[in-house]
């Protein structure tokens, strides 16, 4: 999981991912979202969620590592 603030610069890294649904959305809403929903996990591994962030509506992938990217 990224602990250090720092964002891995190959995120979304596929691999198995542990985060439950409630904390994937945690994680999200901490790092600016709001009104994340949809929460699914593709065949990477790599969960996808829909919300909202600076008024903008986005495809926001999290992966195992914990990295939050914009759409890919």
């Amino acid at each position: 999981m990224a602990t250090s603030g720092e964002q891995n610069p190959g995120a979304p890294v596929a691999g198995k991912n542990s985060f439950t649904e409630a904390l994937a959305k945690t994680r999200i809403e901490e790092a600016g979202y709001t009104d994340a929903s949809g929460l699914k996990r593709d065949d990477q591994g790599v969960g996808r969620a829909m919300g909202s962030k600076d008024g903008k509506h986005a495809n926001v992938p999290l992966d195992f590592q914990g990295n939050i990217t914009t759409a890919q």
